[in-house]
């Protein structure tokens, strides 16, 4: 009886448990669950920041003139050339907004690589755990997906010959100097950023509203947290 007692804790040991301590909930329903969460999440995230406006017109992730060009840019207005500043602004949110669609194959690639253990951190993590997985996933690929964008659309929109035109300008002031600046890495930095905020706003909206959950199965997963 002892050895048949052993024999049966070692097969219970070795055989998968899919239920987990979660509402009755089984891994795979919610995994379905986080990866349907993640691509609304993303999709309404990417639809409002790839659009017209959606960073120029959103003050929480607005590309502003980098900190570096404060000074460039009040030397400008003092002389009149607010106008081009206020351009130039208006040029890098316009680059943020073209690129912005071409996270979507990126997102859905992390969430299809999603794992059992990945989705359980996420469900019981905070407000924006499933953001926080994103940027893990998909930073660095972001990144060196959205430089070559980021820099076709700042030429397509004239932000780059509106730069170096602030510069020089700038320069052409008796003693005003100004710093170098890898401007189009600014603009994928602060695109991704955007992103990524709007994302863990969606994740927010999901988690805590229930009006947010618009299919059975997030209704189900969240709606027992």
């Amino acid at each position: 009886m002892l050895i048949q007692g052993m024999v049966l804790s070692v097969v219970m040991l070795l055989t998968p448990i899919n239920i987990v301590q979660f509402g009755g909930l089984s891994d795979n329903r919610i995994v379905a669950g986080l990866k349907e969460a993640l691509t609304i999440g993303a999709g309404n995230a990417i639809k409002l920041t790839g659009s017209v406006d959606g960073f120029f017109k959103n003050a929480m992730i607005k590309i502003l003139l980098p900190r570096q060009l404060n000074t460039l840019a009040r030397g400008l207005r003092v002389i009149g050339q607010g106008a081009r500043v206020d351009e130039f602004e208006l040029s890098m949110n316009r680059a943020a907004e073209k690129a912005a669609p071409q996270a979507r194959q990126i997102f859905v690639n992390a969430i299809r690589q999603m794992t059992i253990t990945d989705a359980r951190k996420i469900l019981t993590g905070g407000d924006t755990a499933a953001t926080e997985y994103f940027k893990d996933k998909t930073s660095e690929k972001l990144a060196t997906a959205f430089r070559p964008i980021i820099e076709k659309s700042m030429n397509d929109v004239g932000a780059t010959r509106q730069y170096k035109d602030l510069v020089g300008r700038f320069e052409s002031i008796p003693f005003a100097k100004t710093q170098s600046l890898d401007i189009d890495d600014y603009v994928v930095n602060k695109a991704l950023d955007g992103i990524f905020y709007m994302v863990g706003e969606e994740e927010k909206k999901i988690r805590k509203n229930p009006a947010a959950r618009v299919t059975s199965i997030l209704r189900d997963v969240f709606g027992r947290r």
